[in-house]
């Protein structure tokens, strides 16, 4: 028995297991190198969510390496094009004085990725890209115009990670 346990260990091994079933080659083939963000649209009423957002989305692509980021199209094998349709932030938890002591921050935009060397045909496109984050207030705080400030700067990162993680990554 355990001679057969043996014989069925490298079969087995290669046999089972798991894959990723997206990949960033799926999405951007291997000749894609540069990427160019113009700044995002914003049809909110929210002052410079766009600004953030952007600066965010650009970061996020110089941080994961595989694209160099770059300022004008005529460089860019690919180009990130979008707009910020909505933006709410909602009160979710309320402590004992029914005081919000944590909102949820909610954003829909609208991305299109371009492969601008092939007369800028779509790679990737979704007109309702949600993104929806709880975050916690300092009650004790009195300035709530800096916490929300500093909640959306922290939403607008994480908008990021999970957008490119979806271009890159094919999820």
């Amino acid at each position: 028995m355990r001679r057969l346990a043996l014989l069925l260990l490298p079969v087995l091994a290669t046999s089972c297991g798991y894959a990723l079933v997206g990949n960033a080659n799926n999405l951007l083939g291997p000749s894609v190198h540069t990427i160019h963000v113009p700044a995002f649209v914003n049809k909110t009423t929210r002052v410079e969510l766009e600004q953030r957002v952007t600066q965010s989305v650009a970061a996020e692509f110089v941080s994961r390496g595989r694209l160099k980021l770059v300022n004008t199209p005529p460089e860019a094998d690919v180009i990130l094009r979008g707009s910020i349709d909505s933006f709410g932030i909602f009160p979710v938890a309320f402590n004992a004085q029914g005081r919000a002591t944590q909102y949820q921050i909610s954003i829909t935009a609208k991305i299109e990725l371009l492969d601008h060397k092939a007369d800028d045909k779509v790679l990737w496109k979704n007109d309702q890209y949600r993104f929806a984050e709880n975050y916690q207030v300092n009650t004790d705080s009195t300035d709530a115009f800096d916490q929300e400030t500093r909640a959306i700067n922290e939403i607008a990162v994480r908008f990021a990670e999970s957008l490119v993680t979806n271009l890159l990554e094919g999820f």
